[in-house]
């Protein structure tokens, strides 16, 4: 949605993937913890990635905040091509850029976000 903040959503949310029978891993990443969002003053908001945690999934995700409406498409795209969360997470993506945001939040699945406050 072209809102203030952005709302891009792909895919099932927590609640419905729990609904079908998935045993889920979330990972979630604020755009406050993203240099790019910081520099460009645009830090409400983040991504958030529902996978299955047997088989690594990606099942769904929300985005709110800076271009959420664009950023929502890496995460359709690696769902389309049945790229598994792990592999999500090691995929190099630019420092600072707020695609970078994906990245971390499929590294939050595992616990090994670079870039998220503690």
């Amino acid at each position: 949605m072209f809102t203030s903040p952005e709302i891009g959503t792909v895919g099932l949310n927590k609640d419905q993937a729990i609904h079908k029978g998935y045993e889920v891993r979330i990972g979630k990443f604020p755009f406050s913890s993203s240099g790019k969002a910081y520099i460009t003053g645009e830090t409400t908001g983040f991504v958030k990635i529902v996978s299955d945690k047997e088989t690594g999934e990606i099942l769904g995700s929300k985005i709110i905040g800076p271009r959420a409406s664009e950023l929502v498409h890496e995460i359709a795209v690696a769902m389309e091509g049945e790229v598994l969360i792990d592999g999500l997470a090691a995929t190099v993506h630019s420092h600072p850029t707020l695609s970078e945001a994906v990245m971390e939040v499929a590294e939050d699945c595992f616990g090994i976000a670079t870039h998220k406050s503690k």
